[in-house]
Formats: structure tokens, sequence, C-alpha cells
């Protein structure tokens, strides 16, 4: 496994991989590597030769009082699990190698997906990963890139990303991974408390409440909202948002696939979930 700092090692180690014409897949992560990045990975193992994962902890994508300074990172144990998973090239830059020394003057936005729900809530937050994403894409240039589905917003902000820059890449989505009581795997996650953490899966609850409801024919998706706010305020939660939508648009449902939506605090911990649902 080759660990590498700059962008011109990257691009010459990958030069013979693509004169070699392998397929290559690239993960991008944050670092603190837990089960749902390891799954990611072993996604793109099964349909890439060549795994790229970066390991970079984005200063643009987090918004002002966030835990930029606080987020965990966890290299030594992170590059033993990647090892572990035969990942032929971790990307392992400093803020400075991608973003230089100088204010950053280049942004990629998209707008309608960028101004709303985590969008609203986070203001400048989906500018942030567009353009971290746009680089890496340009540093990588990968056939192919995996990412959670957990992060559904984030999903289509970068789908939308590629389509409109006419990028040559396969966008993949990874399945949710979750704990035994059904809480997405994240590494927020490690912001709980032991009694917040018990409470925690009454997100995931809510939403396959409203999930079933909506497979059983509700169509008033405003009242599931509502209620599902409601119970999560009782359990203690300051609930974002819980929204019912579009799925490829993220705007008010239509006969189509819908998203259930939901992002809440519980303590110092914000987490988001979601799940895709075909209604009857």
């Amino acid at each position: 496994m080759e660990q590498l700092a700059t962008i011109k090692a990257v691009r010459a180690r990958l030069a013979t991989v693509r004169k070699a014409e392998k397929k290559i897949a690239l993960v991008p992560t944050m670092g603190n590597l837990h089960a749902g990045h390891l799954a990611l990975v072993q996604q793109a193992r099964q349909i890439s030769d060549h795994i790229v994962v970066s390991i970079f902890v984005n200063p643009t994508q987090f918004v002002a009082g966030e835990d930029f300074e606080n987020y965990p990172r966890t290299l030594s144990d992170d590059l033993q699990l990647l090892d572990s998973l035969d990942v032929e090239t971790v990307f392992i830059p400093t803020t400075s190698e991608i973003y230089g020394q100088h204010p950053i003057t280049t942004i990629v936005t998209v707008p309608e997906l960028a101004a709303i729900y985590c969008g609203a809530c986070r203001p400048g937050h989906f500018n942030g990963v567009a353009t971290i994403v746009t680089k890496l894409f340009n540093i990588v240039q990968p056939d192919l890139a995996v990412f959670g589905a957990k992060d559904y917003q984030q999903l289509l902000v970068i789908r939308n990303l590629v389509v409109n820059l006419n990028l040559p890449i396969e966008i993949i989505s990874g399945a949710t991974v979750r704990a035994t009581d059904g809480l997405a795997i994240s590494s927020r996650n490690k912001y709980l408390t032991a009694t917040e953490r018990q409470l925690a899966p009454t997100l995931y609850e809510c939403i396959k409440r409203a999930e079933l409801a909506i497979k059983a024919g509700a169509s008033n998706y405003k009242k599931l909202e509502k209620e599902a706010v409601s119970t999560l305020k009782k359990a203690g939660f300051k609930p974002d948002y819980f929204s019912i939508c579009d799925a490829k648009t993220l705007k008010s449902p239509t006969n189509q696939e819908v998203v259930i939506l939901a992002a809440a605090w519980l303590g110092k911990a914000r987490l988001i979930d979601n799940v895709a649902v075909q209604p009857l």
C-alpha cells in the first residue's frame, strides 16, 4: 500500500496504473474510518482494479462553530485498516497541498441542492463538499467513485456536479451501514454519551415508521413529518428537519420515489439519516 502526500506523486503513480488499463476507484474520506467506510472500500474492490482512498479533513465544508479542530483524527488506525483491505493507494494531503497558500478564489457549487436541508442548516457546507470532491476528481481522475447513501443530499450534489461538469466518472452509492439497533454508523457517533447512545436509534425508528405508513398508502406527508418531529422532541432530540421529498430533486414529493430525510441534534452529535421509499 502506497501512502502519498502530494498531488504530483499521486498523478505519477496513477499514470502507470492507467497505462496498464486498470480501472481506478476513488473512495474519499475524512479519516476516522469505521465499518461504513470499509464497506465502501469493499464495494470498490468488487468493481475496480486499483483503489485510491483519500484521507483529508476538509476545512471548507465545516461552517462556523463546528468541530473542525476537534474532528476525530486516527490516521495510524486508519492506515492499518486500509492495509488489511489491500488498498493500493492512500492519498493523505495537507491543507496547503490541496488549497495552496492563498485564499480560495474558486468555489464549485450546485445551487439548488446546496441551499436546502443540511445546506440551509450549514450554510456553505455543500460548496466546500463540491469543491473538494471536484479537486479530488481532478487529481485522481478515477473511473468511478464510491460514496455512502447515508449522506443522501451530498450524494445528489456530487451526482449533479458530475453531470453538469461533464466529468467522465461513474458515481456509485454504497448502502448505509447500521449498528444492530439501527443507528447509522458515523464518525460523529463518538460524541454521544452512553445515555444518548441508547436514545439515538429513535431517529431511525421515526423514519421507519413513516416508511411503513407510506408503503401502506399514507399520503398526508405533512402529518407524518409533524408526528416524527414531535416524537423526536419528546425523546430529547433537537430536530433540524424531518422531511419527505422527491428522491431525485429533494423538492415537493410527486408520485415517484420519495426519500425520508432527517437530521437532529442529540447532545453534541448531529445525526443524519434517510430511507428511500416507493409510494403505494
